[in-house]
């Protein structure tokens, strides 16, 4: 009997594992934990409609669908920046505000600490240029991003127009009958044993014609003065140094800071100068420093 050969096919085995990954929550509602059935491809080789297990082998079973989890709830968006002042707003910080503006040339007017429309228009300017937006309120975004882009303001550019708190009184304006007038805030405050009786923006001398600092007395009082020198009308003067003296200016009252005395200190309230000069008397101090 001859040696037969024998060919024995390669059995492939085959074992198939149901897997399942998690997915991330998506707009469209799809919660962590969800799973994902893959469909089981029949093996190569395998007649169609039969399983791939070799005879004998248990079929494997199919994992029961897991059970969805409840939809997460969709994150919420990122909240609105706080807004830190708004139209009708009255406050330094509104100032300071109006300030850096007119730094960057967005608000011509004068910074006044009350937050109007003209600030509100401004403000939406800012904001649009810079994509932000434009509600015309500021908010910490956009206040943030003023506060990169400019300085921080000088007291004469918060207080251009006048209007300036006074300065701490210096302490020789503390006893007696004072005239006290502080050049850093631009403001004469008259002054009785250390109480301040009423308060007005100054102007002093220019660069070349600064006003004198130091202590002086009023020793003459003009209500109708005209300078023989520039011969212009001082009403109210009080002189205390040489040709220098308190007085009205009504060049201070129309232009304001754009001018400057020849070292006389300018008054622009009539009516408060009026009232001073009533009280003033000859003899009385007069306190002038930085």
């Amino acid at each position: 009997m001859g040696k037969g050969v024998m060919s024995v096919g390669a059995v492939t085995v085959l074992a198939l594992v149901a897997g399942c990954k998690s997915v991330a929550v998506t707009t469209d509602g799809a919660g962590p934990g969800e799973q994902e059935q893959r469909s089981a491809s029949p093996a190569p080789g395998a007649p169609p409609g039969r399983s791939a297990s070799p005879p004998g082998t248990p079929a494997a079973r199919t994992p029961p669908t897991a059970q969805a989890h409840p939809p997460a709830p969709a994150p919420r968006g990122t909240p609105a920046p706080k807004v830190l002042m708004r139209q009708g707003d009255r406050s330094d910080q509104v100032r300071t505000l109006q300030a850096r503006l007119r730094q960057i040339g967005w608000l011509s007017a004068n910074p006044s600490g009350l937050y109007g429309p003209l600030t509100v228009n401004a403000v939406k300017g800012f904001q649009a240029r810079r994509g932000l937006p434009a509600t015309g309120a500021t908010d910490a975004v956009t206040w943030q991003r003023l506060l990169a882009m400019t300085r921080e303001p000088t007291r004469y550019e918060l207080y251009p127009a006048g209007g300036m708190p006074p300065a701490a009184p210096d302490k020789r304006c503390l006893t007696g009958r004072v005239l006290c007038l502080a050049k850093s805030s631009r403001t004469l405050t008259w002054m009785i044993d250390g109480r301040a009786v009423s308060t007005m923006d100054v102007r002093f001398g220019s660069q070349y014609t600064p006003t004198r600092e130091g202590t002086f007395t009023v020793y003459w009082k003009a209500r109708h003065h005209v300078s023989t020198l520039y011969h212009t009308s001082m009403p109210y003067a009080m002189f205390f140094s040489g040709g220098q003296a308190v007085h009205y200016s009504a060049d201070f009252a129309v232009r304001g800071y754009a001018g400057g005395s020849h070292g006389c200190v300018n008054v622009r309230d009539e009516q408060k100068i009026a009232n001073l000069f009533a009280q003033v008397r000859t003899g009385d101090r007069v306190v002038i420093y930085k």
